[in-house]
Formats: C-alpha cells, sequence, structure tokens
C-alpha cells in the first residue's frame, strides 16, 4: 500500500493522534485525505476535506461512505476513554466504550469495505492499544473494548482477504494525547507513533508495534498470566 497518490479518510481527526495521521498523510503525497470528527468544525488542517462523522451513529457512517467513494486507505482512529473499571464502573460509561471502540469501529468498517473493493482493496489501520493486552485498575472498561477491537482486527482481516483488502492493528502504550492528560507517565510522541503505522502500512505489515511496551506485553502474552498480574496471585 502506497501512501503517494492514496485517498483516505481518517476518523476523530479533530485533535491528537488522528490529527497526526491526516498531516503526515498529506505530507506523504496523500492525493485526497478526508478527515471527519463528530462535530467537524475544530478541524483546521490546511489541505483536508473535512467530513462530519459520527461512528457510533450508523446513519452518520452510511452517509460519510456515500460522500467518499474514493477512499483506498481508512484510518479507524477515534474512541473514547472514560476511566471507568468492570466491576463497580458506571454501566452506561462502560455500554460507551464498547459502543465506540468497537462497535464504532465496526460500523465503519462495514460501510466502508464496498468503497474499498471498488478501488482496488486498500488499507484499513485500527489504532487499538497496549492494553488490548493488559488490564489496568481504573481503565478496565477501555481495556475490554480495545481486546474486542483487537479480535476485531483479525477478525475482518479474514473476512476481508478476498477483497485484497489488507488489514493492519497498531498498538501503543501511554501516547501523549487528550486521552491521557493527566496521567503522570512517560508517554510516546504522537507523531512518532504515526509515523511508525504509517511506514507498517507502506510494508504492507499486520500489526505495528510502536514502543516497547507493546513489545514486551505482545510477548507476554505467551506466559502464565502471573507474570503480567502478580498480585491476583491466591496467598501472595
Amino acid at each position: 500500500m502506497k501512501i503517494t497518490g492514496s485517498v483516505a479518510l481518517v476518523t476523530g481527526a479533530n485533535r491528537g493522534i488522528g490529527r497526526h495521521f491526516a498531516q503526515q498523510l498529506l505530507e506523504r503525497g496523500a492525493a485526497k485525505v478526508y478527515a471527519t470528527a463528530r462535530t467537524p468544525r475544530p478541524v483546521d488542517l490546511p489541505g483536508v476535506e473535512v467530513l462530519r462523522l459520527d461512528i457510533t451513529d450508523p446513519a452518520s457512517v452510511a452517509a460519510a461512505a456515500e460522500a467518499a467513494p474514493d477512499v483506498s486507505l481508512l484510518i479507524n482512529n477515534a474512541g473514547v476513554a472514560t476511566r471507568h473499571n468492570l466491576v463497580t464502573g458506571d454501566l452506561e460509561k462502560i455500554r460507551l466504550e464498547m459502543e465506540t471502540n468497537y462497535f464504532g469501529t465496526l460500523h465503519t468498517v462495514r460501510a466502508f469495505a464496498p468503497v474499498l473493493a471498488a478501488n482496488g482493496g486498500g488499507a484499513i489501520l485500527n489504532v487499538l492499544s497496549a492494553m488490548s493486552w493488559l488490564a489496568h485498575d481504573g481503565a478496565n472498561a477501555y481495556g475490554a473494548s480495545k481486546a474486542a477491537a483487537w479480535s476485531l482486527t483479525n477478525g475482518i482481516r479474514v473476512e476481508l482477504a478476498g477483497q485484497r483488502t489488507m488489514v493492519t492493528g497498531l498498538h501503543m502504550a501511554s501516547t501523549d494525547t487528550d486521552m491521557m492528560a493527566g496521567w503522570d507517565v512517560e508517554k510516546n510522541d504522537p507523531a512518532d507513533v504515526v509515523r511508525a503505522a504509517l511506514d507498517g502500512i507502506e510494508a504492507g505489515k499486520l500489526e505495528v508495534l510502536a514502543d516497547d511496551d507493546s513489545v514486551r506485553l505482545k510477548a507476554a502474552l505467551s506466559a502464565d498470566p502471573s507474570v503480567l498480574y502478580p498480585l491476583t496471585v491466591p496467598g501472595v
């Protein structure tokens, strides 16, 4: 998949990683970049074509797919983090995370898959998280939704192979965006994460691990869970 000459659509492009995606796609020679957001007014990046898109609203997604019939690269970036746990958290907030991060991504894929097929197959990048693989007290609703989105990514990769659509998953640990504001931890530069993701697309990678923490967590999946969760072992 070559970025130069492609027509890309980025969800959640009004800020953070989404804005970096739109900007770097333009810098790499994309012929057109649709920058979408639920409220498109704040999208102020020169050179993009702005569309309204609420990924939790199937009618909004369908309208965007109709308005952008030339898309060859879909970047599923839009998401939400409510900082709720599963057992004691607000169930409506937990549902919001799943509706946005899982079902919203699925709505977008279902609407744009025929568009991509008509344009030769193209590619999809799903922005996931290192928390697809790690529970964290205080953010387990987010982790569950991203784990579901990881499974979705693997599933649609198989389903869309016949139409020659490449599907890539992007995993990252803490990254310096509005979503991570208030967390006093070391953070990735979002520009570096996006650069790695676009390099991965051009290299034909099915998965991009944007930092050392993501590499470590992916490798730990083959170990006993007590390696990642030592404090949950009975008697410890």
